[in-house]
């Protein structure tokens, strides 16, 4: 890995920034100049299936409080 270059974990901030929709410029321009793309990948995979989990986590949480 290049110096310049950012690492996974920077990644994956810029991934949940991009999720929130807070991703500044400035990061933007360096993870498509310099970010390697299956960094990205992952990140967005891992992003999604913790969202998932989440949801699905606060739907069981939910239902298991509703009386039948």
């Amino acid at each position: 890995m290049k110096e310049d270059e950012p690492g996974f974990l920077a990644s994956m901030k810029s991934v949940l920034a991009a999720f929130f929709g807070v991703q500044s410029n400035r990061n933007r321009e360096r993870d498509f100049t310099r970010g390697r793309f299956h960094h990205f990948v992952i990140a967005g995979l891992l992003g999604t299936a913790l969202f998932i989990t989440v949801i699905a986590g606060l739907v069981w949480l939910v239902l298991r409080m509703v009386p039948a």
